[in-house]
């Protein structure tokens, strides 16, 4: 079977799905790997790399996906209304695309892979069981994201983080929020601790508060009944009622008033951002103060937030779509492992092909279209 690697084409995207490690693996598994030129050249693995485990070198995405059996992408195709190459149209019937597919913010997509018949999954919607957790795409860029998310923010703070006591006199440590403490918000935490800022975080999950604190952070936290069912089944912060929303904007503006650097990570699977942090919350912060808001692609959680850098009532606002790619080399590498411990899996050692079970967990969590047909349950009734 044929893999097909493209370049990816989306803005903000420097990320290549295969790296030359991967690549060596899935050759050894039997497949055969075709990489477009430059593929990976945003993420500092050159052709030569990839030619050198045996992969072939494509000119152009066309020669690249010609005939794939199998296409490994980050971002989803890109189609001629958003300004690109039809990248869908270079697939063909049967090929199975796998990627960061998006498909609840583009379920005119989702029908789109139907009607190209080409089998799509969505690696966001892999469930949270245990023997998926090496493919985890979502807790392997948003621990990168965390991370990055706090060199953001020092790199526009005008203060230090840690405490400095000089001949001259001592400088206090920054005094560090973070909203929203999943995968991202705890590596964010865990870094803001490193450079020794004073970090406290907010999340409506109570069960989170071990980990919180464990990392050496204080937790804030609403007092409510209604945090005992706060959290989905995959370990998601659900929607919360409109009492507690106004109990938790109370006391996150409260909280705001301390604070030096603010990291937002909030996302409610499917729906637009929450928003935490209002234009009335910014005007009261600190002077010289900095919110780095993580979830601008859905909207944003701060009412302020533009993509890019922006200053309101003397605040930084920081908010740089696809934090992950800006360490490119890394993410590639972590999501490039998550798709072959993915694959890995389904292939049938004797005849070196692909074994779906219909009833796998993971298969029936990923994937979105079968043989012209949608079959995820969640978007079943808005193509068919």
């Amino acid at each position: 079977m044929k893999i097909g690697i493209p370049k990816e084409r989306r803005e903000h995207e420097h990320r290549v799905a295969a790296t030359p490690d991967t690549v060596k693996k899935l050759i050894g598994l039997g497949f055969e790997v075709v990489v477009e030129r430059d593929a990976g050249a945003g993420a500092s693995l050159l052709d030569k790399a990839y030619e050198a485990v045996g992969a072939t070198i494509a000119p152009d995405a066309a020669s690249a996906l010609k005939d794939a059996d199998i296409v490994l992408k980050v971002q989803r195709p890109l189609t001629e209304a958003e300004g690109g190459p039809d990248e869908l149209a270079l697939l063909k019937a049967g090929a199975k695309l796998i990627g960061f597919l998006s498909p609840h913010a583009n379920p005119d997509q989702v029908k789109a892979y139907a009607n190209a018949k080409v089998d799509a999954f969505a690696m966001e919607l892999l469930p949270r069981i245990t023997r998926a957790q090496s493919m985890d795409v979502l807790s392997s860029q948003s621990n990168l994201a965390g991370y990055r998310a706090v060199l953001e923010a020092g790199n526009v703070f005008g203060r230090v983080a840690p405490m400095m006591m000089t001949a001259a006199g001592t400088v206090p440590p920054a005094r560090a929020l973070i909203l929203g403490a999943g995968v991202a918000g705890l590596q964010a935490i865990a870094t803001a601790r490193r450079l020794g800022a004073v970090v406290s975080a907010f999340d409506v999950r109570p069960a989170v508060k071990e980990q919180v604190e464990s990392l050496g952070a204080s937790f804030v936290e609403v007092e409510s009944e209604e945090t005992k069912e706060a959290e989905t089944a995959g370990g998601y912060a659900k929607e919360m009622s409109e009492d507690y929303k106004r109990k938790q904007s109370e006391l996150i503006h409260e909280t705001l008033k301390k604070q030096d650097i603010v990291i937002t990570t909030a996302l409610i699977p499917g729906k637009p951002a929450p928003t935490l942090i209002t234009e009335a919350m910014v005007r009261d912060m600190k002077p010289g103060s900095v919110i780095v808001d993580l979830a601008i692609e859905a909207g944003g959680n701060c009412e302020l937030s533009e993509e890019g850098v922006v200053e309101a009532h003397g605040v930084t606002i920081v908010a740089y779509p696809n934090l992950p790619s800006r360490i490119a080399e890394h993410a590639s590498a972590l999501y490039a492992k998550n798709l072959l411990n993915f694959l890995t899996p389904l292939v049938d050692g004797e005849t070196k092909t692909l074994k779906l079970d219909p009833e796998d967990e993971v298969i029936q969590g990923t994937r979105l279209t079968q043989d012209g047909a949608i079959v995820h349950a969640a978007f079943s009734d808005k193509g068919n």
